[in-house]
């Protein structure tokens, strides 16, 4: 049942958080793009994709931790350094797509291709892109907290 529940988890984490990775990232340039060019249809559409992207899957992302605790209470493992560090950093990670990432996205997107809304500036995309670059720093520690497991017995 352990490599069953871990088989899950790892493929949740890499189809529900991999695409908000990407489209977090993507947000920003593609946003400053569609504010450059607001009659671009094209540009506003792909900043709405790239938002959608970042919802969607942000909800589904909840089956990661949910299959991670499961995995977790099957190896025994909960009382860990290592994976409480990674379940600490995981709820950063969703606090900060919440909080930071997802509002200003929505801010971004009421501004570009209305020409009636006041358009956000620059400087809301650039406070994006670094909110993004944490949210990835985030997961990216996770991760390897995950593979490199302080005193795991898989040898690495």
């Amino acid at each position: 049942m352990t490599k069953f529940l871990l088989s899950l988890h790892v493929l949740a984490a890499i189809i529900a958080v991999g695409p908000i990775t990407v489209a977090a990232s993507m947000f920003p340039p593609s946003a400053r793009k569609a504010l450059a060019e607001p009659d671009s249809e094209r540009a506003v559409s792909v900043v709405r994709l790239l938002h959608r992207i970042c919802r969607v899957y942000g909800g589904v992302g909840i089956a990661v931790p949910v299959l991670g605790l499961a995995t977790a209470m099957s190896m025994g493992v909960l009382s860990d350094a290592w994976l409480i560090v990674s379940m600490v950093l995981t709820g950063l990670a969703a606090m900060v797509l919440l909080a930071l990432v997802l509002p200003r996205q929505e801010e971004i997107l009421d501004g570009v291709g209305n020409s009636a809304a006041s358009s956000p500036d620059l400087k809301v995309t650039a406070q994006l892109a670094m909110f993004t670059g944490v949210f990835n720093l985030l997961w990216a520690t996770v991760t390897i907290l995950m593979i490199v497991r302080p005193g795991s017995t898989t040898g690495a």
